[in-house]
């Protein structure tokens, strides 16, 4: 087998495998994984800020045109369920909101995530898109990593879904990354919905992009996701539903092509299935995750989430399959100075 993979190579590695080519790549994705990022798994959780939003995706929940219930938290309420996560050992975390940029502002951000950064050794946000400049100003603020899925690569099946909000202009998303590598900041994490379109022809124009991030912006962290649609509430059918075989076929390519990279897998996959990819290129796992704003301290009403949960286990539960593992739960990676 070839010693070293390349982006030229990824069509190889994504074509048709037998169960015995897929072990075998497994078994070296397992090595390469080992000799970059050692024992270790790093965790973290999302805060959900927000479930309000402009945008009417079909295959979200926070959908606009939807009829559900809804929260928002302020400052004051944020941090209170920061601290029920800090409680139990998260260090890294995610601020997550549907796009609500008349409440979730750039002001807003920028005093929860000084207030955050006292606390916690990392902040990122997954919000609307927002300018260079605005990423600077919370990058002054503490701010850490960004975090931005194209959702599809396809500019057809991107128009089908995103039919109203800022969300439809596919070059104003797609270029976020970029203005987060102008601002500094330390990560950037891209991906694209698994479901939405063939997932091979998404993984080539993933891997693309991710390399033009990596040359371009060396001094960000680029690290890669794979959000796959499982359920959600309101029945929407992915047109190319990804079996997990393929998702894992998938991590296993990217693992091979960009050893360095962190590979993030979210609660939105089965445990089993979690647990048997410790290791297996993935390098980053979301822990303890609760997808309703306010749903960490349930002080509010209860409100839908953004999407199903599939690995409910608490967060000492997922360190503790992670032992088992022979791996070791990273709770704090790095911290800014």
């Amino acid at each position: 087998m070839k010693g070293k993979f390349t982006l030229k190579d990824l069509p190889y590695l994504l074509a048709e495998k037998s169960d015995n080519e897929l072990y075998t790549l497994a078994e070296k994705a397992r090595r390469e994984t080992l000799r970059f990022f050692g024992r270790t798994i790093k965790l973290y959780a999302p805060l959900y800020l927000s479930s309000y939003c402009r945008n009417s995706c079909a295959y979200c929940n926070f959908n606009a045109t939807l009829d559900t219930r809804r929260n928002r938290l302020n400052i004051k309420e944020a941090l209170h369920e920061a601290n029920v996560l800090n409680r139990q050992g998260i260090k890294h975390i995610l601020l997550v909101s549907g796009e609500d940029p008349d409440h979730i502002s750039v002001d807003y951000l920028q005093g929860l995530i000084a207030k955050l950064k006292e606390k916690f050794a990392s902040v990122s946000i997954e919000v609307q898109p927002l300018e260079t400049e605005e990423y600077k100003t919370l990058a002054r603020a503490g701010l850490d990593g960004l975090t931005v899925y194209q959702e599809t690569y396809n500019r057809k099946v991107y128009e089908q879904v995103h039919r109203h909000g800022q969300k439809k202009d596919y070059d104003w998303r797609f270029y976020t990354p970029d203005r987060g590598g102008q601002a500094g900041l330390r990560e950037i994490s891209i991906g694209f919905l698994l479901g939405l379109a063939d997932w091979r022809q998404e993984a080539l124009a993933l891997a693309e992009h991710a390399d033009f991030l990596i040359k371009k912006y060396w001094r960000s962290q680029i690290s890669i996701s794979f959000p796959r649609i499982t359920r959600i509430s309101h029945s929407y059918s992915p047109p190319y539903p990804v079996k997990e075989r393929d998702l894992i076929q998938l991590i296993i390519a990217l693992r091979l092509t960009f050893p360095h990279v962190d590979l993030t897998l979210s609660t939105r996959e089965r445990p089993e299935l979690r647990d048997k990819l410790i290791g297996v290129g993935i390098t980053r796992m979301s822990a303890g995750s609760c997808t309703v704003p306010g749903g960490y301290s349930e002080t509010l009403k209860a409100s839908e989430g953004q999407f199903d949960i599939e690995d409910t286990r608490s967060i000492e539960k997922v360190s503790a399959s992670i032992d088992k593992a022979g791996y070791e739960p990273v709770f704090k990676d790095w911290e800014a100075i």
